[in-house]
């Protein structure tokens, strides 16, 4: 028997990651908007995590697993999720993510009144353990040159329309790939729209120190020149404008916290 594709695609990158992935996967098929398809890709992991995955889907035919002939990266990952999705909307969730229950829908209904293409929500940061540490709030509306100063998108809030865009794929590069992708994009449209408070929830684990936000920072510097091919003054400014962005937000962190 032959199944109509599902409208949602959720795409989920595994490697090594049976210590929260069962948190992530459930927040899936535990949402509201139940018309969707879990797809979980394996990028050859060493542990038992894709024997954990193959267990899931046992229990949920929403589930579809892709196992990756050989370890490729993040990037790869998840484009072997989109070319295999089958919906029309296509969304993003990090296997140490999580989603509440009503995440697609509020944003799929934000984006049917909106007429949106591509969208994304808010979010909290949450600890190894789950504690909220913060909320990351985003504009209502994004374009191409307001995300070049404010790289506030998370991954795991975006939907996009593939229906209208076509199936766009993450370029092959180190880090930041979401970054770039989501730049590509908004090369095409006037803007994106947040379709949602905070309706995700993502991880951050111990490890996650000032050494890595300086790496954060030159990858954000590489996409600026290398991809998004700017001359030295105009990466310049926008590298400004996004360190701005980031002490505002660490600022207004401290703020809410009476610090």
């Amino acid at each position: 028997m032959t199944f109509p594709p599902p409208i949602v695609s959720v795409i989920m990158p595994l490697y090594n990651s049976s210590a929260f992935m069962e948190e992530s996967v459930r927040s899936v098929l535990g949402q509201t908007f139940t018309d969707l398809e879990l797809v979980l890709v394996d990028d050859c992991s060493t542990d038992d995590t894709l024997t954990f995955a193959e267990a899931l889907a046992g229990k949920d035919a929403r589930i579809r697993i892709v196992a990756q002939p050989e370890n490729a990266g993040a990037c790869a990952t998840r484009n072997a999720g989109i070319s295999a999705a089958r919906g029309r909307y296509i969304a993003f969730l990090d296997s140490d993510d999580q989603w509440k229950k009503e995440k697609l829908a509020v944003q799929l209904a934000g984006m049917h009144e909106k007429n949106a293409v591509f969208s994304y929500t808010d979010y909290m940061v949450i600890d190894e353990h789950g504690a909220v540490i913060r909320l990351n709030s985003t504009p209502e509306r994004m374009t191409y040159h307001d995300l070049m100063k404010n790289t506030v998108i998370g991954c795991s809030t975006v939907v996009y329309d593939s229906e209208r865009l076509g199936k766009r794929y993450f370029p092959l590069i180190r880090k930041h790939e979401d970054l770039a992708l989501w730049l590509s994009i908004l090369r095409e449209i006037d803007h994106a729209h947040r379709c949602g408070p905070a309706l995700s929830l993502y991880r951050v684990h111990p490890g996650s120190l000032s050494a890595n936000k300086l790496k954060a920072a030159s990858y954000t510097w590489e996409i600026y020149r290398r991809i998004e091919g700017l001359s030295l003054l105009s990466a310049a400014y926008y590298f400004g404008q996004y360190a701005l962005s980031a002490v505002r937000r660490r600022l207004l962190h401290k703020i809410r916290r009476g610090v």
